[in-house]
């Protein structure tokens, strides 16, 4: 039999309790409901934006493909938390494996880190479109929005890999309940009964450069876009230019908003309570409600996706 030295300090735990809202039983159901929905919503949206990216020649422009690349984010965004949410919401026994736990905070900063440096490169899409159009073609290539596409995937991953090292080293002494829907670093930190010095400087190091590095271009290119279109004479031209920045600029909020409160405040005042519905809110609110932003206010997405389903139409009626 293992002493106790190697139970509690040594050995991770088997398995962490997520507690949810089992400590308000009477929100289990309705919360349940929502998620089920917003899943439901997230995927068809987002599949629907990556069809059409993919299959209507005429989005086929540098947007589109990095729009593609956010909706697929979006799409394991929500795949990596909320199945496991809906199975322990439905379920007595509310909890997930220390490995299962390893993987699914591993996916989730890699992603988040990955959306960063993806909006950033949308931001400079815009830029260069409105502000550069004669140079569009020639500035925006194919190749560039592929290695910009490889350098997030690339680095969000890197960041992602050093979090996980640091963090399977942490002993947690027997402690088991994660304050939380789903496994994330910040949580995992909290619980653990070490030191954590090295790890939460490392978090907010990364996480700095990893979010406000990017906000800095997205909002330096937003700035000169501004000057840009303030010069546009026709009252038209401007509506039409910031049209095609506006729904980029609500996703940017909705994404970094959120990220910044939950990641970048000291972790002495980082509140379990009001981070696991901060949590909930940009793991699952804001991949449901990117692919409606995008289509209702894009007249480009909006007549590709009434060609697609015309063609699944005609297709469903031979």
């Amino acid at each position: 039999m293992r002493s106790d030295n190697q139970s509690f300090w040594g050995d991770p735990p088997e398995d962490f309790v997520l507690l949810g809202v089992s400590d308000k039983p009477w929100l289990q159901l309705p919360l349940f409901v929502v998620l089920l929905v917003s899943y439901v919503l997230a995927m068809l949206g987002n599949i629907s934006i990556i069809l059409v990216s993919r299959l209507d020649p005429q989005l086929h422009s540098p947007m589109y493909i990095f729009l593609g690349h956010l909706s697929f984010l979006d799409l394991c965004y929500t795949t990596t938390t909320v199945p496991q949410m809906l199975v322990n919401m439905g379920s007595s026994r509310k909890s997930i494996s220390y490995n299962g736990c390893t993987v699914q905070y591993m996916v989730f900063h890699w992603l988040g880190c990955t959306e960063c440096i993806v909006l950033a490169a949308m931001a400079l899409d815009r830029y260069v479109a409105i502000c550069e159009p004669l140079q569009y073609a020639i500035i925006m290539h194919r190749p560039l929005c592929q290695q910009l596409v490889a350098v997030a995937w690339l680095s969000g991953f890197g960041n992602s890999l050093v979090q996980v090292v640091l963090t399977v080293q942490l002993p947690f002494c027997g402690q088991q309940v994660l304050n939380n829907f789903f496994c994330e670093v910040p949580a995992m930190i909290k619980l653990s009964c070490a030191d954590t010095a090295v790890n939460d400087t490392t978090l907010a190091v990364l996480v700095a450069f990893f979010v406000l590095v990017p906000l800095a271009l997205i909002l330096l290119s937003y700035g000169f876009i501004a000057r840009a279109v303030l010069r546009i004479k026709s009252s038209r031209g401007r509506r039409k230019a910031f049209g095609t920045c506006s729904s980029h600029l609500v996703v940017v909020s909705l994404f970094y908003l959120p990220a910044i409160y939950m990641y970048l405040q000291p972790p002495s005042s980082y509140s379990q309570e009001q981070g696991k519905f901060i949590s909930l809110f940009y793991s699952i609110i804001t991949p449901t409600l990117n692919p409606f932003i995008y289509t209702l206010r894009n007249k480009d997405v909006k007549g590709a996706l009434r060609r697609l389903l015309a063609r699944i139409w005609r297709l469903c009626t031979r």
